[in-house]
Order: structure tokens, then C-alpha cells, then sequence
């Protein structure tokens, strides 16, 4: 089995998953796995499919830029994920259209601060007296533009990216590992939203009640 069929059984599998939990509606959303680093080639879920019913052939490789090098047409946001992987490491990359980070980056928009939450050590953080902020960017099309602003946001320990009123992606060090964090930050970032949290000071605040940080 080629590397390309077998990534693409894996972004497949992925896709149906994500798509079944109502994270990659009609055809939003799209995933990569990082097929070498040098040259960097990563095999990226076509565009315009329905991400419930993607097969193994439905990958397209793209390079460093996020152009295709093999036959078909990639996600449009192919050139965010290789900078991501680029400047990451990241062996994998996930991009999708879940509810709670979008509504998240609306209440936080310089970043949504997350603090003294069990489930952080899923992420890969500390349950206590570890603040992590998840950096918020704001929507464009030209994937070069918010490349360079993931970039000077990046932290080695915070492996996400809000991209406002579009949606989250997550990377790690394969398509496993990026799952499980989106999945634990999807929950984090749904709790700060629902109970109004404020995650610096760790004190609750009920809704309509919140004051000062908007």
C-alpha cells in the first residue's frame, strides 16, 4: 500500500468522524497528514466533497505552499496546514467548523485564556496554575495572510489556532494525537462559552453579567 492510499483511509476515517459529530458540515472542513518534511509533501483532503462520504482516492499531495503536486484540487486552506506543519513539526493537522470555538473567539477576541480545568491535561497542559490562550486570528482568504499571523502567534505549547467566525485548527503528531486534543479543547473552549468563565482570574461570571474584556 502506497503512503497517499494509506493517508488517505486515515483522512477518510477522520472525515466520516468529525462529520458525524456535526464538526464538518456539507463540505466544510478538511484534515492533512504529513507525508515527508524534505521536501515537505503533505496529502490533504479534497475540496468541494462531502466529508461523511470521502474515500481513500478523495487526497490530493501538496508542497510547502500548499499547491498540488499530484492530480485533483485541495482544500483552499492546503496552504495554512503546510505552514503549519512547516513551522509546528506537526504530523498531522485538523481544520474544522465546531460550534463553541468560533463563539469563543467572539467573546475573546485577542485569545481565549483557559485555566485550572481538568481536562487541560488532555491538550497536553496542566489541570492547575497553567494558563493557556488560544490564539485568535481573524478570517481572510489569502492563506499566506494567515500563515504569518499564525506564525507570530505561535507557542510550541499550544498546539491550536481560532481562526475568528470560521472555525479551529488543531495539530499533532499524527491524525490520533490531533484528534484526542480537538476533541478535550472542543469540550474546554464549550465550557468557557457556556458558563461565561473567566479563565485569568478563575472566576464565573452568569451570562448577560459579563463586564470589561469584550
Amino acid at each position: 500500500m502506497t503512503a497517499v492510499l494509506e493517508a488517505g483511509q486515515q483522512l477518510a476515517a477522520e472525515s466520516a468522524r468529525y462529520a458525524a459529530m456535526g464538526w464538518m458540515r456539507g463540505t466544510s472542513g478538511n484534515l492533512s497528514v504529513v507525508l515527508s518534511q524534505d521536501p515537505l509533501r503533505l496529502a490533504v483532503t479534497a475540496s468541494g466533497l462531502d466529508k461523511g462520504e470521502l474515500t481513500a482516492d478523495d487526497v490530493v499531495v501538496v508542497d510547502g505552499d500548499g499547491a498540488p503536486v499530484s492530480a485533483g484540487v485541495p482544500s483552499a486552506e492546503a496552504g495554512l496546514h503546510a505552514r503549519i506543519a512547516a513551522v509546528a513539526g506537526a504530523g498531522a493537522v485538523v481544520h474544522v467548523h465546531a460550534l463553541a470555538p468560533v463563539l469563543a473567539a467572539e467573546r475573546w477576541p485577542a485569545g481565549v485564556p483557559l485555566r485550572d480545568l481538568e481536562m487541560l491535561k488532555g491538550f497536553g497542559r496542566a489541570a492547575h496554575d497553567d494558563l493557556v490562550t488560544i490564539p485568535v486570528i481573524a478570517n481572510g482568504q489569502d492563506m499566506r495572510v494567515l500563515g504569518a499571523a499564525f506564525e507570530r502567534g505561535y507557542r510550541a505549547d499550544t498546539p491550536a489556532l481560532i481562526v475568528a467566525r470560521h472555525g479551529i485548527y488543531v495539530w499533532g503528531a499524527d491524525l490520533r494525537q490531533a484528534r484526542h486534543r480537538l476533541e478535550c479543547l472542543e469540550w474546554l473552549l464549550r465550557f468557557a462559552v457556556e458558563s461565561s468563565i473567566d479563565s485569568v482570574d478563575g472566576s464565573v461570571k452568569r451570562h448577560g453579567g459579563i463586564q470589561g474584556d469584550h
